[in-house]
């Protein structure tokens, strides 16, 4: 178990550094790059860093719960009232991103409206859809902790 396990918290890292990076070096850059060129956006400079930045948090703390969740399975503690807690984290910490990015959806369409590209405004339906799913997911995976963990507590009380 320790090899998988292992294998899924090494993608979590791998997850992690590019997305740092990114929040790093390229947001501050990308949204000064996009002011100079389009003045008119230069109001959205900072809604704009701030959505990509809780969004960042709420994504770190999804990865760290992912990480406590397989340190949960490699502890054969997998259906315990610790694993059914960083669910519902994840849960939601992805509902925060789709509700971050539904408050940027003007913003999304703004720009696909002055630039004349609807994929643009996709985009952002997309990255709100994904959270949803992932949220939902979630969801059913807690209702299946909870469901172990009542079919657990019965099995110790008729022992």
């Amino acid at each position: 178990m320790k090899k998988e396990t292992f294998l899924l918290k090494l993608a979590i890292v791998a997850l992690t550094v590019p997305i740092l990076a990114i929040c790093i070096y390229l947001v501050p850059r990308l949204a000064t790059g996009i002011t100079e060129e389009y003045s008119a956006l230069a109001l959205f400079k900072l809604p704009f860093i701030l959505a990509v930045y809780a969004t960042a948090i709420a994504f770190f703390s999804i990865l760290y719960h992912a990480f406590k969740i397989l340190a949960l399975i490699e502890a054969n503690q997998a259906f315990s009232i610790h694993s059914r807690v960083a669910i519902q984290r994840i849960k939601y910490g992805a509902l925060s991103i789709a509700v971050i990015y539904a408050m940027t959806l003007p913003l999304f369409y703004y720009v696909a409206d002055h630039e004349d590209a609807p994929g643009i405004m996709v985009i952002g339906l997309v990255l709100v859809f994904a959270a949803l799913v992932v949220a939902a997911f979630a969801g059913v995976l807690q209702k299946l902790v909870n469901n172990a963990l009542e079919i657990k507590s019965e099995m110790d009380l008729t022992v």
